[in-house]
């Protein structure tokens, strides 16, 4: 566990952290070998406070790693997965995931190792989206007989899809992008009838 993680940090300190960390994602999604020192100086700190708050650099990426996918768990908890209507859940969920996803492509994209917070958060986020599924199966929103767990998977490839080609929808914001994938993943591309 990070120093970070161990007490809570002063309200400078905690700046500081959060600079580290959107400074390492925006460096390090550009240059994943990039060193302390250029994270350093595109968080605008001296390199001793990046070791002051990380012992070296694997520290840093994990505190990067856990910090995205608390604030991906955040973005699925503010959908209301338990409580939202699902379908409302399911637009909600989605439209945060977008804009988390989107902010965080280095940091999310970074395998997890097992015992960590994130995959923790991730495997969490995963259990919940069988439970926004199931609800939407109970609401008719989706066929009784799905298979939930592939259901799940071509979700996660739309949203993927959706990241991966956002350059070509730079003009549609995510609220319209997140009704899209919703729309295709419950009604596919076939004719309305």
């Amino acid at each position: 566990m990070s120093e970070t993680a161990a007490r809570p940090l002063r309200a400078d300190a905690e700046r500081s952290v959060r600079a580290i960390l959107e400074a390492a994602e925006r460096v390090l999604s550009t240059d994943p070998g990039a060193s302390m020192e250029q994270i350093a100086t595109a968080a605008g700190v001296a390199r001793t406070t990046i070791h002051r708050r990380f012992a070296n650099r694997q520290a840093l990426v994990d505190a990067l790693a856990s910090s995205a996918a608390r604030q991906l768990a955040q973005a699925v908890d503010d959908g209301r997965p338990d409580t939202a209507p699902p379908l409302v859940a399911l637009h909600r969920i989605t439209a945060n995931v977008l804009e988390v996803k989107s902010a965080w492509t280095f940091a999310l994209g970074l395998p997890a190792d097992p015992d960590s917070e994130a995959a923790a958060l991730h495997q969490d986020m995963a259990q919940r989206c069988i439970t926004v599924l199931e609800r939407a199966r109970a609401d008719r929103l989706i066929d009784e007989a799905a298979d939930l767990h592939w259901v799940q998977r071509v979700y996660y490839a739309l949203l993927g899809e959706s990241l991966h080609g956002r350059s070509d929808d730079a003009d549609i914001d995510t609220d319209t992008l997140a009704a899209r994938i919703v729309d295709t993943l419950l009604r596919g591309a076939g004719p309305r009838s």
